[in-house]
């Protein structure tokens, strides 16, 4: 009785090369209750929503459902996304959301309830390293070099040429052509898929950049702990979890005030574009904040969120 009664989580999957399914990866590693089979589990995470097709909700609706949101960008939640997020609400039982700011986007469109956890981090993956001429070095980047990085792509799928605007890579492209006439030294690194506009548009301002399209943890942490300075410049944002990665190296950041950033980083490391070049990173403060959410320690809110949903 006690096993039949006993909660049985499944997770599905991005099937992206994303973040998502590392962080899938690391739930079923570390984490009990869980199961690969989707007909024996008593509860359902979806941690990938546009991945799940509603229907199969509907069939199965005997089971708990938690559903992840990350950020939700008005400019492109027509009719048809909010009728297809009201479908859903009929079985969600409640939502995950990793940031205050998503909470309130998500509160717009639901009564259930919604619990605000910042996905955990892996101190394994992401942590400081010292010696930064010797990495630059490795990567081939001018040692004096002033250099910023930017590692989360910018650019619609549909036609790879127009910008992603909810990622904020005119934004970006502003700051940086306003750092240049401060610094010849200035160099942007870049690395991820999809970094066409920013890559054309540094090519048209003269801005010398060095870009890894696609690189392994290992190498992305040593990519932070080359730079001098990493900047979010979203508009809307699930994490993003490059605000994480840069506090654990310890990487200077400065972001908008978009998604986690405000949980983790200094206020005075948060700006708009009227005041981006008074942000001064706070890297202690954000290596402090990050460090609550570290692995193990950052799977708990996780574990109490599902035994509170599934009622045990």
């Amino acid at each position: 009785m006690a096993e039949e009664n006993s909660l049985k989580l499944f997770i599905n999957k991005a099937n992206e090369k994303w973040i998502i399914d590392r962080l899938r990866d690391e739930w079923i590693r570390n984490n009990n209750p869980f199961t690969r089979f989707y007909k024996s589990a008593n509860m359902l995470w979806i941690i990938a929503p546009w991945k799940w097709d509603n229907k199969k909700l509907e069939k199965n609706s005997s089971r708990k459902v938690v559903c992840s949101v990350y950020h939700i960008d008005e400019e492109k939640f027509n009719k048809s996304e909010v009728e297809k997020f009201n479908f859903r609400d009929q079985f969600v039982d409640a939502y995950h959301v990793i940031s205050k700011n998503t909470l309130d986007q998500v509160r717009k469109y639901t009564d259930k309830k919604i619990y605000s956890i910042p996905f955990w981090i892996n101190p394994e993956i992401w942590y400081p390293i010292q010696n930064k001429d010797q990495l630059r070095k490795k990567y081939n980047i001018p040692i004096d070099s002033y250099l910023i990085g930017s590692f989360q792509r910018d650019t619609e799928g549909s036609d790879l040429k127009s910008p992603k605007l909810s990622k904020g890579p005119d934004r970006f492209i502003e700051i940086v052509k306003t750092l240049k006439e401060k610094s010849e030294k200035l160099h942007i690194l870049l690395s991820g898929k999809r970094r066409q506009y920013v890559i054309s548009k540094l090519l048209e301002n003269d801005i010398n950049f060095t870009y890894f399209e696609m690189v392994t943890n290992s190498q992305l942490n040593e990519l932070y702990n080359c730079l001098d300075l990493y900047i979010v410049t979203s508009r809307v944002e699930g994490g993003p979890q490059a605000v994480f990665e840069s506090a654990l190296t310890k990487t200077p950041i400065i972001s908008t005030n978009v998604g986690v950033a405000p949980e983790i980083l200094s206020p005075n490391s948060l700006f708009d574009m009227n005041n981006f070049e008074s942000a001064k990173p706070d890297v202690e403060y954000a290596f402090g904040r990050s460090n609550e959410f570290t692995m193990p320690n950052g799977f708990k809110s996780f574990n109490k969120m599902f035994n509170e949903v599934f009622g045990t």
